[in-house]
């Protein structure tokens, strides 16, 4: 693995801002390795199938189709590679903006979640792979019971403002909402090399911690909010300019069968005890 680096995040509103990070190997040299000699394999999806397939749609639906930040999100962006992959494909059209979101039907409570993920990215949109309860933020103060967004890890190629490493990966915990009570906690692992291929994120979610991994090597452990309820995982890709991700490209992303900006799938996988 090349050089880590951990820094915090806290949340202001809806933007997020970084800390600043030491450099170096440092406190991640010594980081526990994820154990699952006591876990069951309980799902997995391989993505098989031919080229141009859609996602199989009794393990995934569609999550927010329709316009979103600066995109429409569509199923079309999404599909099988014939080569075992699912990609989500951003792209440009007549200079509307194209890309996909899709969550399991599934939930689960507890466990070990997993994905096998290469990004190709631009400016202007990000990727990531997470998960949500399906009452978020109902009840406000109490996020073991309304459950919390746990982004297992989120890509940039760009950014805006305070970061600039397509190389780095980010892990954050939101809670309470998206509104007033808005709660956010966060980790960056930087010149990680998460735009050089593929690499598995994963997250072990017990009844008292989070604890996240790159490469099955641990990487931040959370305590303060964890939920208690099923939650359902997704795989995203979205747009939105000039924002965390930085600007747009000028010409677009290009059309469906150009775009060389992909969020790309080798599996998901989830165990249990």
């Amino acid at each position: 693995m090349k050089n880590l680096t951990i820094c915090g995040m806290i949340a202001l509103a809806s933007v997020l801002f970084f800390t600043s990070c030491a450099s170096g190997w440092g406190a991640l040299e010594d980081a526990p390795v994820m154990d699952l000699s006591e876990y069951n394999l309980v799902f997995e999806d391989h993505f098989e199938g031919s080229e141009g397939t859609p996602l199989n749609n009794s393990v995934w639906e569609p999550h927010a189709n329709g316009p979103r930040r600066d995109a429409v999100n569509t199923d079309a962006a999404i599909a099988l590679d014939g080569k075992g992959n699912a990609v989500i494909t951003t792209y440009t059209e007549d200079g509307i903006h194209y890309t996909g979101i899709a969550q399991t039907i599934q939930d689960w409570t507890y466990g070990y979640f997993e994905a096998n993920i290469d990004f190709q990215g631009s400016g202007g949109m990000w990727s990531a792979f997470w998960m949500m309860p399906r009452e978020y933020g109902k009840v406000i103060g109490d996020p073991g019971i309304s459950g919390v967004e746990i982004d297992i890890m989120e890509h940039l190629a760009n950014a805006s403002f305070w970061y600039n490493s397509g190389s780095d990966a980010h892990n954050a915990v939101h809670w309470d909402g998206y509104g007033e009570h808005l709660t956010s906690r966060g980790n960056t692992v930087s010149r990680l090399g998460v735009d050089e291929g593929f690499h598995t994120y994963g997250v072990e979610w017990t009844p008292e911690y989070l604890n996240f991994y790159v490469d099955r090597t641990l990487v931040w452990t959370f305590t303060e909010a964890i939920p208690h309820v099923p939650e359902y995982m997704i795989l995203s890709s979205e747009v939105q300019d000039k924002f965390w991700a930085g600007k747009i490209p000028k010409n677009g992303y290009g059309s469906y069968e150009e775009s060389a900006t992909k969020m790309v799938v080798d599996y998901v996988r989830v165990y249990q005890k």
